[in-house]
This record gives C-alpha cells, sequence and structure tokens, in this order.
C-alpha cells in the first residue's frame, strides 16, 4: 500500500524573522525536502533557524515542467514544504500552480497561514472600506495601466498592487491621472526597520515620491493601496452617466425612427441604469 507524503505551504516573514510561524518552522524541520522560490533566500531563513535539509528551485522558469514531478513525489510519499521569498506562498508566485496541480492529482496539500504583505498593508491603510481586492504586481506598461485603473473606477472595494520602487512613481503618476480624487497609500518596508506608510491624495503621494526619486531613489518592498470611491465619487459618476444617458436620448429621439420602447431599451443596455430612469430620460427627450 503506497503511503501518501503531503505538500506543505509554509509561509515566511515579510522582514522581521520574529514573525516566523511556528507550525511552520516545525514543518520545515519534518520535511523530506524544501523547495524554494530561491534556493539563496531560504537557505539564510533555514540557517537562521538552524534547520539543515536538502533545498530544491522551484521558480516561474521552472514551475511549469516541475510541478508534475514534485505531485508525483509527494503522491510517493515525501513530505515536501514549499517557500516563497516572503510571506504567503501562492500569492503572486509560482505557488499557486503548484497547489493547483497537486490537487489536480489528488495530492494531500497542507497550507500553514502566515505573513502576508497583502492583509498587513490593507489594515496599514487605514482605508475603512470592508473589502478589498489584490491585483498582484501593478502594470509596467501605460496603456495596461490605465485600462486596470478604468475598471476599478465602479469597484467598491479598496485595491492592492505590489511596485517596484523603481516605478513607484511613475505608478502614482498614473493613479493621480486616473484617479485623482482617490487616496492612496505606499506602505514601503513592511514589518522592517525603516517600515513605513505615506498617506494622502494621489497627486500629493506621487509628489513625495517624485521628490524622493530625484534625490536619490526609493528602497524597500512596497504594496500600493488606492481607496475605495467616495460616496461624493460615486454621486459624480451617477451624475455623469445621466447626463450621457439623456444625451443619447436626445440622439435617438432626433433619429426619429425608434419609439420611446427602443429608446428605453437602448439606454438600459448602453448605461446600465434602471427602467424607470431609463423611461423617464426617454420621454423627456
Amino acid at each position: 500500500m503506497t503511503t501518501h507524503g503531503t505538500l506543505i505551504i509554509c509561509p515566511t516573514p515579510i522582514g522581521n524573522l520574529g514573525d516566523m510561524p511556528p507550525r511552520a518552522l516545525d514543518a520545515l524541520r519534518a520535511a523530506d525536502v524544501v523547495c524554494a522560490e530561491d534556493t539563496r533566500v531560504t537557505g539564510k531563513l533555514l540557517a537562521a533557524f538552524g534547520i539543515e535539509k536538502r533545498l530544491e528551485r522551484l521558480d516561474e522558469a521552472t514551475i511549469s515542467h516541475a510541478a508534475a514531478r514534485i505531485v508525483e513525489r509527494v503522491l510517493a510519499g515525501e513530505r515536501i514544504a514549499y517557500c516563497s521569498d516572503a510571506g504567503m506562498p501562492g500569492v503572486s508566485d509560482p505557488g499557486q500552480r503548484l497547489v493547483d496541480a497537486a490537487l489536480d492529482a489528488g495530492a494531500p496539500v497542507e497550507v500553514l497561514p502566515g505573513p502576508t504583505a497583502v492583509a498587513t498593508a490593507y489594515v496599514a491603510s487605514g482605508f475603512p472600506c470592508p473589502r478589498f481586492y489584490f491585483g498582484g504586481f501593478f502594470p509596467r506598461k501605460a496603456g495596461e495601466r490605465s485600462t486596470v485603473l478604468q475598471g476599478l473606477r465602479a469597484l467598491d472595494a479598496v485595491a492592492l498592487f505590489y511596485e517596484s520602487p523603481n516605478r513607484i512613481a511613475s505608478a502614482l503618476e498614473a493613479v493621480a491621472a486616473e484617479l485623482s480624487h482617490r487616496r492612496v497609500a505606499v506602505c514601503r518596508e513592511l514589518t522592517k526597520v525603516h517600515e513605513e506608510v505615506v498617506r494622502g491624495r494621489a497627486a500629493e503621494v506621487r509628489g513625495e515620491f517624485a521628490r524622493r526619486m530625484e534625490a536619490g531613489g526609493v528602497k524597500g518592498e512596497i504594496v500600493l493601496v488606492i481607496d475605495a470611491p467616495s460616496a461624493e465619487e460615486h454621486e459624480a459618476a451617477g451624475e455623469a452617466a445621466h447626463a450621457s444617458a439623456e444625451e443619447r436620448a436626445a440622439e435617438l429621439r432626433a433619429d426619429g425612427s425608434l419609439s420611446t420602447k427602443d429608446i428605453v431599451k437602448a439606454l438600459r443596455a448602453e448605461f446600465g441604469i434602471s427602467r424607470n430612469e431609463a423611461y423617464e430620460i426617454a420621454t423627456r427627450a
């Protein structure tokens, strides 16, 4: 009878070694092998806690062809621990594909709770909306940034993104251009000695980090947090949509070929407004 092993997802500190979960330490000590996004980073972590284990690299470049082999070894009875560079494996790193492959194959997976920059930054931002959206790494290209930010206009949630210190100023510039009235928080070096949270309107925070870039640059791990739309922003967006719907209704009425019922249907399809609102606009056109 074959004895099944386990794939153990082990969270690690995002900066402060004191945050290392005891259960993760136990799992690393008991593992047959430790797979790591970067064996140098995980090797230093294990050494700090006096753990000696065989390390195998499992990163973005190797996960596609290595995941199936790792799962086979788990099914054959190995206890394999996986660590990302920092924080919770599977959040914007290859770990999620490894978990997916293991679950598809029926291999046991144990996910240990622990440090994550996303939840830490969400709370540290102080933004009171009870919902949040994590978008992974903020897009590098201007067009993709614009598309993502436009999609956030109607999203009633705080949005969080990982960002490079070299690109944070340009990222904030994009936010200020698309969502000028939103508050943002730049959470830098969370749990580390130089931890800071810079909050304010997007344009204000953009100016601060633009000055830092000119003065010598920005360092450290960063989570960019964008506040949810305010009640005023929702109201302004509703008024803009209403005005656009009225303009469109006038165009359709001037065409002369559509009935009021047809105009109502067109307005609802184009602007997503209620039947009553569309009817009211259509009859006034």
